[in-house]
């Protein structure tokens, strides 16, 4: 488990206990909307509103905690900052899984990037499709 307060200072910011319940909501569920975030802090902490939710999400960000994951039609979701992988993004139901980058893709990406001359620092790489569920329900 991570701690919680640690990563807040190293990253410039007080370890407030909303902030605290947030990272520990996002690392439990994985990628979560503002909403679905608010709905899990309030029941700890019900007299959050979702305006404070909105505001440390959007600092977090800023300040390299957190990553936005946009999802195409419907509203992002948010993860914790981790190592370089990539979105399989369902069009479908929004569900998000990670896949780490295999070398062949990481030999892809500097390779274009060099051709542009393009210094490589960090990449998001998103890919929507229809995830096995939903392919099998036929949403």
């Amino acid at each position: 488990m991570t701690d919680y307060a640690v990563l807040l200072k190293a990253n410039g910011l007080k370890a407030t206990f909303q902030r605290m319940n947030i990272l520990e909501v996002i690392e439990k569920h994985g990628h979560m909307s503002v909403e679905d975030i608010y709905e899990e802090v309030i029941k700890v902490h019900p007299s959050l509103s979702l305006a404070t939710i909105y505001k440390n999400i959007i600092l977090m960000q800023e300040n390299g905690i957190l990553v936005e994951v946009p999802i195409a039609g419907k509203k992002s979701k948010y993860e914790l900052l981790k190592s370089d992988h990539m979105h399989l993004i369902c069009t479908e139901c929004g569900g998000v899984e990670d896949k780490m980058c295999l070398d062949k893709t990481d030999a892809i990406f500097h390779e274009l990037t060099e051709e542009e001359h393009f210094k490589l620092n960090k990449r998001q790489v998103n890919l929507y499709g229809v995830c096995e569920k939903c392919q099998e329900t036929g949403a």
